[in-house]
């Protein structure tokens, strides 16, 4: 599958204009359920409960030129960006985790975690 489009904001965006589009990137998101296991010594088995909260992490691969990049930077040092989520059509509030940046070829990772309670 090709590459879709990718959108940031920053944490302190004011309008609609303040998204920055990173095209032709890879997404790849994660989905996860917070459960508590007990586990029961001489009793029927395990018990499983379900917390009723969920973590996304979404991992984004592409190109950036040297500006973006720099643009992408002050994001991560300013406190919590949004995204879009293609694929579940909204603006997701997440946290920055991981930055990688490659200036021999301007490939790039960014990994994000959206904690849903």
């Amino acid at each position: 599958m090709a590459g879709i489009d990718f959108f940031i904001r920053p944490a302190t965006a004011t309008s609609s204009s303040d998204w920055m589009r990173i095209p032709n990137a890879d997404i790849h998101v994660r989905m996860t359920r917070r459960l508590t296991r007990t586990v029961l010594r001489g009793g029927e088995g395990d018990d499983l409960h379900d917390e009723g909260s969920e973590s996304s992490v979404y991992s984004v691969r592409g190109e950036l030129n040297l500006e973006d990049y720099k643009k992408i930077v002050s994001m991560f040092r300013t406190g919590q960006p949004f995204i879009h989520d293609p694929f579940d059509e909204r603006d997701v509030k997440v946290i920055f985790s991981v930055l990688e940046y490659d200036s021999q070829n301007g490939s790039f990772l960014f990994e994000f975690i959206e904690d849903v309670i």
